[in-house]
């Protein structure tokens, strides 16, 4: 049993799981892939579907959980905190793993038009994260040099010498942006001056996920 679990880019994959998955020769019986995801979901299954395929991985199983969305350009996320509760987190991540668990199998599908204008949305992603992404990224004067943002960066983008530097390959995840201890970093199209960070996870958890997949 191999799974993968992803947050929804753009109704999409982030491109570090398609680079993965793409490199991967990977043999199962049962492969499963759950996507987070914030507001909508779209066709962001479909796409790990599509990508699995080319690299010969039939999904078994897909499904999604809604969760708090920290996407700062969107979203405000004091009002994300305040939504939690009804968003019954605890209540699908069971129901999902009791599916797992018994070899369910099911697909989650959103039907032909939702996958025609997921298409749009996940080019638009890709332009504005990949390409431009962290030129929208502010470092301000009271950043000290602690080098969080540096590794915590899954793709290895942000180098600090004297204050945060970014290198032009931003996966669009802000985590050097929720994670800065001097709230130092901040987007000039955020909407929200609060940060998240998963209270199930340490930093040190993070930062070590982090240097065994650059290894």
């Amino acid at each position: 049993m191999i799974g993968f679990v992803f947050p929804c880019y753009g109704f999409g994959l982030p491109r570090s799981v398609m680079d993965f998955i793409e490199k991967s020769k990977l043999n199962a019986k049962y492969f499963f892939a759950i996507m987070t995801y914030g507001n909508i979901a779209a066709s962001g299954l479909k796409h790990i579907e599509e990508v699995g395929s080319k690299a010969g991985i039939q999904f078994n199983y897909t499904n999604e959980i809604l969760m708090i969305d920290n996407y700062l350009p969107l979203f405000d996320i004091e009002e994300q905190f305040r939504k939690e509760r009804s968003k019954r987190i605890e209540e699908k991540l069971d129901q999902v793993v009791s599916d797992i668990r018994n070899g369910q199998a099911k697909l989650t599908r959103k039907g032909f038009v939702s996958d025609i204008l997921s298409r749009p949305i996940k080019k638009l992603t890709a332009k504005f994260h990949y390409d431009e992404g962290d030129k929208w990224f502010i470092v301000q004067d009271n950043c000290n040099g602690c080098k969080v943002c540096e590794k915590v960066c899954p793709r290895d983008n942000v180098k600090v010498v004297r204050k945060a530097e970014f290198l032009h390959k931003c996966e669009g995840c802000f985590a050097c942006i929720h994670h800065c201890p001097q709230n130092a970093i901040y987007l000039k199209l955020q909407r929200s001056k609060t940060r998240f960070m998963n209270r199930n996870l340490t930093l040190k958890e993070i930062i070590d996920a982090n240097n065994q997949s650059n290894s």
